[in-house]
């Protein structure tokens, strides 16, 4: 690995005691923002009767346009089963919404000199330095061929890797995968997933095909060894603290565990038994920077509008302005397949940035938006989204896995974007 200079990170990464209580973007009343509060009233009723009809437990919701609060409600249930209401400061496990976090930290590194976006991977995780990649034909068994080249910190970060998840197909390839990030980190240590994936071809020839991937649980193994600490401390100490999100971190401690979100016992659509697990009192056996995390509505807001404001909030500099354009351009060309992104029904029309989604023009999507609009969510059903032409930023908290999360992704979308006035 080539030698980086540490004097930086030392000057860069000073930071003040993290405070002891959530901070909240300046509110406004909507009108005073160019939106509509007859017309943002329209999201409670919606909500409500889905909770009443037992579709979702519950959700928080918090909106802030031009840098202002304008929005921020809890509806249903906590714990629907126990009756607690759900409150503002709910803890939800945010799962795949931790990437766009550990994307953050890796930029930093890359501002710094510490890592590189080109880099194959390999100069940082060398046991990842000669991957090969499968080839399956039909009636034949899998094989694997040398790579045209070796996955990039780029390709991490954007999903073209070819270390998909596991979950994502049937075939004996995805079998040996691990099924996804909390999985990898609730069964592997880092160095034993390291050594899992450099022993399994790639899926696909990195840069050719978009596929939702373990690249950020890579990644972020990437970072502790460039920082010489967990993740969770790097991005505590260098994200977290300096945007005051007091609640946002990589274990569930004791005195939080009364404000995590619970699910509903089954999924109203099917029937099954839906689970978000809270076994985050006890810490993982690593820190995935694919889905490990936990955070409330009003600290991922306040991530949301570092973002959209180019990298800073509150005077804190994280990220400088052409790196935040960088991270929420579409990194996608066109030598690069993406069939597998348009299967999520929230994403078609977009391409991918560097964790999110990044929305390529103004129809196609099937959900209203405007060009440069980014997002991620979450497999429990959290889900946020920044749109810059319109100085907005969103965060929709929900404990609603499986299929259900997409169809409040487009609702709330709509429900929002429609109070907009001017």
């Amino acid at each position: 690995m080539r030698i980086r200079l540490a004097l930086v990170a030392a000057v860069l990464g000073a930071v003040s005691t993290r405070p002891l209580y959530a901070q909240q973007i300046p509110a406004a009343k909507p009108e005073a923002v160019g939106m509509s509060s007859q017309r943002l009233q329209l999201i409670a009723p919606i909500l409500r009767a889905d909770i009443e009809n037992g579709r979702m437990p519950g959700a928080v919701v918090a909106i802030a346009r031009r840098g202002k609060l304008v929005y921020y409600e809890a509806f249903g249930f906590l714990n629907k089963a126990a009756r607690t209401p759900m409150s503002k400061d709910a803890i939800f496990p945010i799962a795949s919404m931790t990437k766009p976090l550990t994307a953050v930290g890796a930029l930093m590194l890359v501002e710094e000199g510490r890592l590189l976006l080109n880099d194959p991977v390999g100069e940082y995780l060398p046991r990842l330095g000669k991957m090969s990649v499968a080839v399956m034909r039909p009636g034949t068994a899998m094989s694997s061929e040398a790579a045209r080249r070796q996955p990039t910190i780029q390709d991490l970060m954007r999903h073209t890797a070819g270390i998909t998840n596991g979950n994502r197909g049937t075939s004996e390839l995805y079998k040996m995968y691990p099924q996804g990030s909390v999985a990898a980190a609730d069964s592997l240590t880092g160095p034993q997933f390291i050594e899992k994936l450099a022993a399994l071809p790639l899926h696909y020839q990195p840069g050719t095909v978009w596929d939702y991937s373990l690249g950020l649980d890579v990644l972020g193994l990437a970072i502790e060894v460039v920082t010489k600490q967990p993740l969770s401390r790097f991005l505590t100490e260098r994200l977290f603290a300096p945007l005051g999100m007091v609640d946002t971190e990589f274990m569930l401690t004791a005195d939080k565990a009364k404000r995590i979100a619970r699910t509903l016992p089954a999924a109203s659509e099917t029937g099954s038994r839906q689970v978000v697990e809270d076994r985050r009192r006890q810490p993982r056996k690593f820190d995935c920077g694919g889905g490990c995390a936990i955070s409330t509505a009003t600290d991922y807001l306040r991530f949301a509008q570092m973002l959209l404001n180019r990298g800073t909030l509150d005077g804190t500099r994280i990220l400088g302005r052409k790196t935040v354009e960088f991270m929420t351009a579409d990194q996608l060309g066109p030598e690069v397949n993406i069939d597998r992104l348009r299967e999520y029904p929230n994403i078609n029309g977009y391409g991918f940035g560097l964790s999110v989604a990044v929305r390529r023009g103004y129809g196609i999507a099937g959900t209203m938006g405007s060009p440069g609009d980014y997002h991620w969510g979450g497999a429990n059903g959290t889900y946020f989204w920044v749109d810059p032409k319109e100085e907005l930023a969103v965060v929709f908290m929900a404990a609603t896995p499986g299929p259900t999360r997409f169809h409040y992704r487009q609702v709330i979308t709509s429900l929002v974007l429609q109070a907009i006035a001017d």
